[in-house]
């Protein structure tokens, strides 16, 4: 890979298609946050985790690629408030978490599955609050229009890839959560806060793609 990476959609399909590490399937004990909570990560891993997938979908915007992102409703069970990638749980119907990523971002955000390739995917993220999650990389095409649903997003905006992948930009830290010590990264972005999973999986994004 190149020292000076380019934040387009050309080189990030090739960095999804050429990552260097150990194969996706075995790599989310050496990525993100998973690296911060050594001992929190061995009782993960022993739970019974349901599978999900969501689109870390990045749109084809000249040399400045951005990411797509929500901000979710404080009306749902679990990261109300958060702001999250599209997806959600992977459904029996689902023939593959690519599937199910498309799924749920059109259900969510309504982006058309047509304006969207999937490219790769980032080592698992197994989180806390229940989820194995596989992060599906995409490239989206300009041309699609956005359709919230209100019942689980408040809105959806975009921040430039160049801007979540400069280390400098990644934060560290830490507070209590169910009686532990629970270290993570955050990205704060203008009157944005982004942190938890979706942080954690920008993180895996950079140490795979662009470290």
């Amino acid at each position: 890979m190149s020292l000076t990476p380019s934040f387009n959609a050309a080189d990030f399909r090739h960095r999804a298609l050429n990552q260097i590490g150990a194969p996706v399937e075995h790599a989310w004990r050496d990525h993100g946050d998973h690296i911060l909570n050594p001992d929190t990560m061995l009782e993960v891993e022993g739970l019974k985790l349901k599978d999900a997938a969501v689109l870390v979908g990045i749109v084809n915007d000249g040399d400045d690629a951005k990411v797509i992102l929500t901000q979710r409703t404080s009306k749902l069970r679990k990261h109300s408030g958060q702001i999250a990638f599209p997806g959600g749980g992977i459904d029996p119907d689902d023939i593959s978490p690519e599937m199910a990523a498309l799924r749920e971002a059109q259900e969510e955000i309504g982006l058309d599955p047509r304006f969207v390739e999937p490219v790769g995917r980032l080592p698992l993220y197994l989180s806390r609050t229940g989820f194995r999650i596989t992060p599906v990389l995409a490239v989206v095409e300009r041309g699609f229009t956005i359709t919230p649903n209100p019942h689980e997003v408040d809105e959806v905006f975009e921040v430039p890839l160049a801007f979540l992948m400069d280390p400098d930009n990644h934060k560290q830290e830490s507070r209590m959560w169910q009686g532990i010590v629970r270290h993570f990264y955050s990205m704060p972005y203008g009157e944005r806060y982004i942190w938890g999973i979706t942080a954690g999986i920008l993180r895996t994004l950079y140490e795979r793609l662009y470290a």
